[in-house]
């Protein structure tokens, strides 16, 4: 079995990439916390250079026309549905609040997206053993 790569995190919209499946494409719909908080919206997918799959969402809150805006980087391990309007995640408001910080530049640091799977309680996509979610397909339950 291959290890995954390890290579650079990009935003999809930096790239020729696009969503094979546009109905898939979860950028701009709400995310709301396992209690129904709003916590956002999606405004980037994170994809790894090697394999091509989304590792992270990048959830925008807060702020007017984009200035004051609080960002976080949240993996997709953490999704569990996505509906064509939001996208609900396992973790608590407060949880997301206190995630490492944000820091666009770092992105491209190992260390960064390792510290934010860890921080959310999952393992990073390049250790053995690791399983890709059922990202994008996961359905609300009696959908």
């Amino acid at each position: 079995m291959e290890t995954p790569g390890t290579d650079a995190l990009v935003r999809l919209g930096d790239t020729d990439e696009t969503v094979a499946n546009p109905d898939d494409d979860i950028r701009g719909r709400d995310v709301k916390d396992k209690d129904g908080a709003d916590l956002g919206k999606v405004k980037a997918l994170l994809i790894d250079e090697n394999e091509r799959k989304v590792r992270l969402i990048e959830v925008a809150s807060g702020g007017f026309l984009g200035i004051g805006q609080d960002t976080t980087f949240i993996p997709v391990d953490a999704i569990t549905s996505v509906t064509a309007d939001e996208v609900r995640l396992d973790q608590t408001r407060e949880h997301v609040a206190g995630a490492p910080a944000y820091d666009p530049a770092l992105i491209h640091e190992r260390d960064t997206y390792g510290d934010v799977f860890g921080y959310y309680g999952f393992a990073p996509f390049w250790g053995g053993g690791y399983s890709y979610p059922d990202y994008p397909y996961y359905r609300p339950t009696g959908a």
